[in-house]
């Protein structure tokens, strides 16, 4: 015995979904045996959106039953049977969150009639409900209402049903084991079958082959899986939305997740919150001005000329110049660390020699200068740091030059590399930002013993 629902929502996303209207059929697979159809008051407001689509708002629900007046009526016509829906995931989630509200658990094997169309039917342009009945020349009344939407699934689902091998289809998707009433709506299983139990990143992508949202994983098919049983209102509209899933193999989790981090700055997925966000860092120079005297200053990376250090944030290189100025005895006026000003007078910083007042020479000064940048770049790292690679005949690696990563790339065991020439020939150039450092910063405290340092001119 079957139950062939749909319903309506206020569109506020899964947990904050309320139901404004549903529609229930109990379906023997020959003949319509029961119905109940009611508008359902959300006790919240409908957005002006959902209006338009669906025709309903606040006045017409206004009278109509609370969810906790109509549920013993759900549970009863429902009691014994397979929930049946279009995208059935929504509608099912939905309506079990309104009874988790209420303090009931409510549990039904589930079919998605998308996905047994997309099997049993292939070869379609779009498996919407809409283009679905175009396509199958089943009457479709009162669209984007609960019970017009209803009774075309029932023909449906009566066809899908008669349909070559139906039977085989509909054991498999019904079996305990089965993934299928897992797996997004618009997914084909092959799709998912082939996704690999290793390390790398995978691709969400919609429709359109727009990527929408970016992961990694040291499993990628036991994470992809991961997304599809969690119930957050993010994840169940991603999952929706996913029509096809790429990947790339990383061999190791370093790598996968630094490939993480480069993809959603380019791509800019939909569904990735954190990371998206270019970070503008800065950094320490050096010049000398008209008068022979070498400065110390800071800008923007981006704008800095031979950088010296670079930092995540301007008050992370105003602090770093002021204990340079203090161990070096430098001035902050130039240091740039006080402006517009003739002689320094900085609250912390009081072992100035005078150069700013002309009592210490600029050859004496530079001097200093120069030492406090040699101590700098001798803190600069030159660091390769080996891993898996993504098969045995392969081993992978990340560099760091001068502390700034520069890449990862994939080295063939029997590669014989002595020098930072031979090793770039394997590198994949990438951009160093905020948080590659971060995930290096952790890597290097994790696994110290990984890292190998060299010099520029030999590994």
């Amino acid at each position: 015995m079957y139950t062939v629902i749909d319903i309506e929502t206020t569109g506020n996303g899964i947990k904050g979904n309320k139901i404004t209207e549903i529609s229930i059929f109990k379906f023997d697979g020959h003949e319509i045996i029961d119905e109940y159809t009611s508008l359902v008051n959300p006790e919240c407001e409908i957005p002006y959106f959902i209006t338009g689509l669906t025709g309903i708002d606040n006045n017409l629900v206004r009278n109509a039953p609370t969810w906790d007046e109509i549920a013993s009526k759900v549970l009863e016509i429902t009691q014994d049977t397979i929930f049946v829906a279009h995208s059935v995931n929504f509608d099912y989630n939905v309506i079990k969150n309104e009874f988790q509200n209420i303090g009931i658990n409510f549990s039904r094997k589930k079919l998605c009639t998308v996905r047994l169309s997309r099997k049993l039917i292939p070869g379609l342009n779009s498996y919407s409900l809409g283009k679905l009945c175009s396509s199958l020349n089943i009457p479709l009344t009162d669209r984007h209402r609960a019970k017009g939407d209803a009774q075309a699934t029932v023909i449906l689902f009566k066809k899908l049903l008669r349909a070559d091998g139906a039977e085989k289809v509909f054991k498999t998707f019904l079996n305990a084991r089965s993934q299928e009433a897992t797996l997004p709506p618009s997914l084909p299983k092959e799709i998912f079958e082939r996704l690999p139990n290793s390390p790398g990143i995978y691709y969400f992508k919609d429709a359109k082959g727009t990527i929408i949202y970016v992961g990694k994983a040291v499993n990628i098919k036991k994470r992809v899986l991961g997304h599809f049983y969690d119930k957050a209102n993010k994840e169940i509209l991603m999952c929706k939305a996913t029509h096809d899933i790429d990947f790339e193999l990383s061999g190791n989790e370093l790598i996968a997740l630094l490939m993480e981090s480069a993809a959603i700055k380019k791509h800019f997925p939909l569904y990735n919150q954190s990371q998206k966000r270019t970070s503008t860092e800065y950094a320490i120079f050096s010049y000398e001005d008209r008068n022979g005297i070498q400065h110390l200053a800071y800008n923007k990376l981006k704008l800095t000329p031979n950088p010296i250090s670079t930092f995540n944030t301007i008050t992370d290189c105003r602090l770093f110049l002021e204990e340079l100025c203090k161990n070096y005895s430098l001035c902050p006026k130039f240091c740039h660390l006080q402006e517009n000003i003739s002689s320094c007078s900085h609250y912390s910083i009081t072992n100035c020699k005078g150069i700013c007042r002309g009592t210490e020479s600029p050859m004496d000064y530079n001097d200093k200068v120069k030492s406090a940048i040699e101590a700098l770049m001798d803190k600069n790292q030159n660091l390769v740091i080996k891993e898996k690679g993504r098969h045995a005949k392969e081993e992978a690696f990340v560099l760091v030059l001068n502390n700034k990563y520069k890449g990862y790339g994939f080295l063939p065991r029997h590669e014989q590399i002595d020098n930072i020439e031979a090793l770039e020939n394997f590198l994949e150039l990438q951009k160093e930002n905020m948080d590659t450092k971060r995930i290096l910063s952790w890597y290097l405290r994790k696994y110290p013993n990984r890292a190998i340092s060299f010099t520029p001119l030999s590994i």
